[in-house]
């Protein structure tokens, strides 16, 4: 993944359960968005991202692991504490907290060392960088980077590590309507049989009730291994343009792709 995420546009995600904001400004993108990396027990998988500063100030961060947990429904919690079965032990930091110089960048390294028992599975765990102010930097230095400190922001990144050849496996279920946030929606219900997490991708070309044309376009957030989902199914907009406003029902034919494979779909929702 390439693309740079602001954290205007994260916060909201990415402070469930944060500690009480600190005045001080957070002007920080980071690159890439996620890690999905593979390898076999006892490897060693190094890897780095890069922190932009968009500010015109110099600003402090740390960096620290989370654990993590997401619901069939998509609502996301943060755990500080280690889990069971937590592989954040497996990962070495670089170093606790850095400096970004404004309008600048720095590169921040970690390592991933999968343990030689680690079964065939998927580790998941959450990368944290946050704000600091400098008063707190001793103590984040000297390992005590709890929710308890004050941070001025967060942007969390998912790092997936696929150990022994681990896959999802996606299954539809159904394809409907229903209701999301009081609106009658296209849906799509999948089960992952995998011991991977697994991502929808792909349009459906689509004509609504009144003649309207629009493909439509599976969310994209991640299926866990076991997780059912249902998934709204959205119109996509043109370039710098708000999505069209449809109407039911919706004539939908296409396809939809999933990282080994694909689901055709010949459907009227109504």
């Amino acid at each position: 993944m390439t693309s740079l995420l602001r954290s205007a546009a994260l916060l909201a995600l990415a402070l469930a359960a944060a500690a009480p904001a600190f005045p001080a400004s957070f002007e920080v993108a980071i690159s890439p968005s996620r890690f999905e990396v593979a390898g076999k027990a006892g490897a060693r998988i190094g890897q780095s991202l890069t922190i932009h500063n968009l500010g015109n100030t110099a600003t402090d961060v740390s960096v620290r692991t989370l654990d993590w947990s997401y619901s069939p429904e998509g609502q996301i919690t943060y755990h500080d504490e280690l889990v069971p079965g937590s592989c954040r032990p497996w990962v070495t930091l670089e170093r606790r907290t850095l400096r970004v110089p404004q309008q600048g960048r720095s590169n921040f390294r970690f390592q991933i060392d999968i343990p030689p028992e680690a079964p065939r599975g998927e580790c998941r765990l959450m990368l944290a960088v946050e704000g600091i102010e400098p008063a707190y930097q001793a103590q984040i230095q000297s390992g005590n980077a709890s929710l308890s400190l004050p941070v001025s922001g967060r942007i969390a990144l998912a790092v997936y590590v696929k150990v022994g050849g681990a896959e999802p496996k996606l299954e539809v279920n159904q394809v409907g309507v229903k209701s999301v946030n009081g609106k009658p929606t296209p849906v799509i219900t999948v089960t992952n049989k995998g011991d991977a997490h697994g991502r929808l991708e792909g349009g459906l070309e689509s004509t609504d009730a009144k003649g309207l044309r629009f493909d439509l376009t599976p969310e994209s957030t991640p299926i866990l291994p076991g997780q059912t989902r249902t998934l709204p199914l959205a119109p996509r907009g043109e370039a710098n343009q708000k999505p069209p406003e449809i109407t039911l029902p919706v004539r939908s034919k296409g396809q939809i792709d999933w990282e080994l494979g694909s689901f055709k779909v010949d459907v009227e929702f109504k």
